[in-house]
């Protein structure tokens, strides 16, 4: 029986499930010559690359998206602390 290879591409998506190491995991996200997308140190698909300017507007954006949602929901009541009017007709 053959060994399945443990890095390669399917489908033009790369995947990568060798063992991962702490220089193979700082190096694939700072890649000063890439693109704003580099493949993963480990799992399928793409990340990232932080040496990439526009990779930190995608923080920024994503960050205050999250921001906004938290800051929305403290301000909010749930159902059940809604007030509810009642409307009684004497016909």
């Amino acid at each position: 029986m053959a060994d399945k290879p443990s890095t390669g591409e399917l489908f033009g998506v790369p995947y990568n499930f060798e063992r991962p190491s702490i220089g193979r995991m700082l190096s694939s996200y700072w890649k000063p010559d890439e693109g704003m997308l580099v493949e993963k140190p480990f799992g399928i698909g793409y990340t990232l690359n932080l040496a990439n300017w526009r990779s930190w507007i995608v923080l920024a954006v994503a960050g205050a998206l999250l921001w906004h949602e938290r800051k929305g929901e403290q301000g909010q009541m749930t159902a059940e602390e809604a007030p509810v009017e009642v409307v009684v007709d004497d016909d």
